[in-house]
Order: structure tokens, then sequence, then C-alpha cells
């Protein structure tokens, strides 16, 4: 697999604070990689960092070989980056259909390739299809995370970042979810992913990276992690099995 992201020695915070040190990072064409960590160990902020949202102090970030340390968010969504937010944070008062479209607003490749990747959304996710002239904020949770994932994948990316796929939602919904992203994946998009669900984490991804305190600490394959006693002890319980 050729490498699509890699991140070398980054730091990024807000204003005088500083929350990632001297982080690197990388995830190849068609893999899942998980980033697991504590509340505050920076996992967020360094999605931030990677979508533009919050700019870094040192470093570089390369996607497709190409430096875009200092771009813009819209820019990079362009180039095929595209950060699904923890909170799902779709738009109120707008329709399902409405929200997903948003998603591609920055596409200049025609209606119909656009309503093809809508098609594969609601095939993805079927209850979608079933609400798409439903004000968005009126679903449940789990349906509005399918939106929100959905509306990533409308921006056509190559990367696609999700922050906290299974924050308040039940383990069946999550299940669901998961089997979701696992097609998504095999259709030949590389998942960067945020989850503090960290047993569901390493069974889903490839390879998986342990941020602590805005460094990273471990990584490696995900079946060799979930074996590591640190991570075992630390994010799984000590009698996980």
């Amino acid at each position: 697999m050729a490498e699509l992201l890699k991140v070398s020695g980054v730091c990024s915070g807000y204003g005088d604070v500083r929350v990632l040190h001297d982080v690197d990072l990388a995830v190849n064409t068609g893999e899942i990689v998980c980033l697991i960590g504590s509340n505050g160990a920076g996992k967020t902020t360094l999605l931030r960092t990677l979508s533009g949202v919050v700019r870094q102090s040192a470093g570089s970030i390369t996607f497709l070989d190409r430096d875009i340390s200092g771009s813009a968010p819209q820019q990079i969504v362009k180039l095929g980056v595209v950060h699904v937010p923890e909170g799902r944070r779709l738009f109120a008062g707008m329709t399902v259909r409405e929200n997903l479209l948003m998603g591609a607003y920055l596409r200049t490749d025609g209606r119909a390739i656009i309503n093809r990747d809508l098609d594969f959304v609601l095939t993805i996710f079927p209850k979608l299809a079933e609400r798409l002239n439903q004000d968005a904020s009126t679903m449940s949770g789990g349906e509005q995370q399918m939106c929100a994932v959905g509306r990533g994948i409308m921006a056509n990316p190559m990367l696609l970042m999700i922050d906290e796929l299974s924050l308040g939602l039940s383990p069946k919904l999550v299940g669901e979810l998961s089997k979701a992203l696992v097609e998504i994946n095999k259709s030949g998009l590389a998942i960067l992913l945020v989850e503090q669900d960290v047993a569901t984490a390493l069974k889903l991804a490839h390879r998986g990276f342990v941020i602590d305190t805005g460094r990273m600490v471990l990584s490696g394959l995900t079946h060799e992690l979930a074996k590591n006693g640190t991570v075992r002890e630390a994010y799984l319980g000590a009698a996980a099995v």
C-alpha cells in the first residue's frame, strides 16, 4: 500500500497552550487506522490540525506527497481529506438530503456523479433513504451519525477522518456503524478513526496509534496493540481477554 498521509514532528495547540508535541503518524491507501487515547490526550486536536482548523506551529503534513501544512480547510477538502467532527454537527432546519448534498458543495464533477455517490451513501445507510425529507436534527443519534458520515463521503474524499464514531450510541447502533465503515473502506476509502470504544477501534482498524498527553507513545498492527499490556491495562481493562 502506498503512503497517503504522513505527519512528521507536528506541534499545535490553542493560543499559548501547546497540545501536540512532535507527533508522527501515517495512513496508507485503503486502510483503516485508529487513534486511541484518554480524554484530553490530543486526539481531536490532531484531527483539527490535519483538517486545517487548527494551525500547526511546527512539523509537516503531507498528503499524496504534497505539503498541506498551513493550508485552508476548504483546500484540504478539495485535495481529498475530509473530517467528520465529534458531535455530528448537522445543519438543523435542513433535510437529510440537503445535509448530505452539503458535503458535495465544493465538487465540480457533475450532478450525475454526485447522484451516484448519494446512491452509494443510501445503500450503505438504508435508514437514511427512509428519512431523506426529514429534518436531520430530529433523527435519532445513530441516524444523525450515519448522516454525518454520509455527508463526509459526499465530499468524495480519499481519506475520511471520523472523530468519535460511537459517542452516545447503543451497542446495536455501534455494530451497524462498524459494519458500514468496513463496507466504506472496501470501496477504497482510507479511514482515520478516533474512537472512545477502544475494543471496537482495534477490531475495525488495521493499524493503530496511541497518544498520551499530546505525544505518540505506541503504534503498530491492531492485533498486536490489543495484546500489549499497557494498552490492555489503560484502555481495555486489566482483565480484558
